[in-house]
């Protein structure tokens, strides 16, 4: 799954949630995190991760911080507080999705 298509349709909802547990991130805590939590089948390349937080920022549902760390900047993404209402209308549309295709993949026939 690590290539999977899957996935990229869900990537501004995985980086949502995430922040919304952690509060805030940089990019590269952001992918580890993702690795970490599935045991290293969903890998997020910097060259999808990037494009969907500037897209998530542009619509007003990331702030972002920069904080100087090593002598280096490093920038952290953070809900603004429509990201967070935002965050919970994802997380509802994905798990009724996921049950729609429970249904589909396992349907439970009745019978007359």
């Amino acid at each position: 799954m690590a290539n999977s298509k899957l996935y990229k349709g869900s990537l501004s909802t995985i980086i949502l949630k995430l922040l919304d547990e952690e509060g805030k991130m940089y990019g590269y805590e952001i992918t580890q995190k993702v690795k970490q939590l599935t045991k290293g089948e969903l890998k997020i390349t910097e060259g999808a991760l990037y494009p969907a937080l500037h897209k998530l920022e542009a619509e007003g549902l990331l702030d972002v911080e920069v904080a100087k760390v090593d002598n280096r900047l490093r920038k952290y993404y953070k809900l603004t507080e429509q990201g967070e209402k935002e965050t919970v209308n994802r997380l509802a549309e994905l798990e009724e999705f996921i049950r729609s295709m429970e249904t589909l993949l396992n349907p439970k026939w009745k019978l007359l």
